[in-house]
């Protein structure tokens, strides 16, 4: 297996030729097609000055673009940032600007939203330019023109770039939040991310030929590395899909012949209840693999006898840890799948600490830490938070709770940092709270996850009012502000008004009332 992601889409082309690589309505992408245009891209970002080691963000959809771009600058030896489409412009502006991003490639108007549009005003000193895939508005460049500029560049100098690539040399910067609710960089590189992605894809057994649905945003290592970059490993056919549109996905599946279908639990659940199921021929459909939330076990026998998947898969993973950790296996029985996160990938180690930093025994919790190849280089730019997370003996601290059983398979239960899932995007309490508090209209603002049949968890405020603007602080007030001014996921469901926060002796939230209040108050 080739070691780059350059050499490896290069390698595609020679072994799978014109099959199909990536099909999105009427365009088919051959392995061989794909290949040169990722190359024909190559060369339009050195002829846009990138160096090696320099940053490009992408900011858009599910597009055959991205894929395209993403491949290009990697061969160009650049580092691909990727933004989530959900955020508003001054948190994409945040994440460029932290990166030191060169460029970065968006949309115009994309489901009545300008990405091109929601970044001008930012405070983005090092961009040099923005590159729009389509409807590109003024002051923009459209990818069409970026592209002729490849002819300034000779194929040879592109090749060499691509060919200087290392394993080593850094693929990716993938931001996730923390407890101190700014976004930092996880550093991957391109060795670490293939040889975890030849195990992943041994380990869910896709095929060549396969026909894979991408429902999960390319932005998140769900549809990115366990997405278009497997197919391209494997020889599949990567269809991308823009948004979850539950009677468009159902038509696709059999349409389309579709017989690769991941996501989050949620995605499975809408599908099952969606009245239109039963007309419906899913025959076609083979294996999934989800993760990311809990999985009812009543939820992997329906996905078997109503969807007719042959093959179901759970696993665990982070964005620190190129996405991925555990995984259960084909031949587990439903219960195991429904209530685990699977055993450690071969040659990842996997324990559950105490307090002290000692393993705990068997069918005990403890904090879930991780050493192995998969880890991540560090955050970019932070060294301190780097050093947090990562022990002097190689060991990741997850911030997760689990019980790891006899046969090492592990089944989480909490999470030290307050983290909850809402349809498999990672939400920050620290940085929700952020965010509300610069509204002005708060003295005090606790976040929560609460449970929820569809999404797994969603997120619950309660807020404090500011004496001056107590007529303004209602709930739907707050959640209308909330979806104008943060990432839809972020959006607080639930809002709870209440005059004061229950508080420790040192002045801290005690989540752990206000979640027993909440459970009280949405039942």
């Amino acid at each position: 297996m080739e070691q780059t992601i350059p050499r490896l889409v290069q390698a595609a082309a020679e072994h799978f030729g014109s099959a199909s690589a990536l099909e999105e309505a009427d365009l088919r992408i051959g392995f061989d097609e794909l290949a040169s245009r990722s190359l024909e891209a190559s060369r339009a970002f050195i002829a846009a000055g990138l160096r090696p080691g320099d940053r490009v963000g992408i900011w858009a959809p599910n597009i055959h673009e991205w894929v395209i771009a993403a491949i290009g600058l990697q061969s160009a030896g650049g580092v691909l940032v990727t933004l989530n489409t959900r955020m508003k412009g001054g948190e994409a502006a945040y994440i460029l600007r932290k990166s030191g991003a060169r460029l970065v490639c968006t949309m115009g108007d994309f489901l009545g939203t300008d990405y091109a549009a929601a970044l001008a005003g930012q405070d983005l000193p090092e961009l040099d330019q923005i590159v729009v895939f389509r409807d590109a508005p003024g002051g923009t460049t459209a990818w069409a023109d970026f592209l002729s500029a490849a002819s300034d560049i000779d194929e040879g100098e592109a090749r060499e770039r691509l060919e200087a690539v290392g394993p080593g040399d850094l693929s990716d910067l993938i931001f996730t939040s923390g407890t101190t609710g700014q976004p930092k960089g996880a550093m991957t590189c391109h060795g670490q991310n293939i040889r975890g992605f030849e195990a992943w894809t041994e380990v869910v057994g896709l095929r060549e030929g396969d026909r894979y649905l991408i429902i999960n945003p390319f932005f998140h290592s769900f549809g990115y590395k366990a997405g278009w970059l497997s197919c391209v490993m494997r020889g599949a056919t990567a269809l991308p899909q823009l948004t979850f549109d539950i009677p468009e996905v159902l038509a696709r599946i059999h349409r389309d012949r579709i017989n690769v279908l991941p996501g989050p639990p949620s995605i499975y659940q809408s599908i099952l209840a969606h009245p239109e199921l039963g007309k419906h021929d899913l025959s076609c459909l083979r294996l999934a693999v989800t993760g990311a939330a809990p999985t009812p076990v009543e939820l992997i026998h329906r996905m078997r006898d109503e969807l007719g998947f042959e093959t179901i898969i759970t696993g665990y993973g982070l964005t620190e840890t190129c996405g991925i950790v555990s995984m259960c296996r084909y031949d587990d029985d439903p219960e195991t799948i429904a209530t685990t996160s699977g055993r450690a990938i071969p040659d990842i180690e996997v324990r559950c600490v105490n307090e002290d930093g000692q393993e705990v025994p068997r069918g005990e919790p403890g904090e879930v830490l991780v050493r192995g190849y998969n880890l991540m280089r560090g955050y970019f730019d932070d060294e301190e938070e780097t050093r947090k997370t990562i022990d002097p003996d190689g060991w990741l601290h997850t911030g997760d709770i689990a019980v790891m059983d006899e046969r090492g398979y592990l089944k989480i239960t909490d999470r030290i940092k307050d983290m909850f899932i809402i349809g498999g995007f990672n939400c920050y309490p620290a940085e929700i709270e952020k965010i509300l508090y610069a509204s002005g209209l708060f003295t005090q603002v606790a976040v929560i996850g609460v449970p929820d049949e569809r999404m797994g968890e969603v997120g619950m405020a309660f807020v404090v009012p500011d004496p001056e603007h107590t007529s303004e602080v209602t709930p739907g007030r707050i959640i209308a502000w909330s979806r104008d001014n943060m990432a839809n996921y972020k959006v607080p469901r639930h809002v709870e008004v209440v005059d004061e926060l229950p508080t420790n002796a040192s002045g801290k939230v005690m989540k752990f009332i206000l979640r027993e209040r909440a459970l009280k108050l949405i039942e």
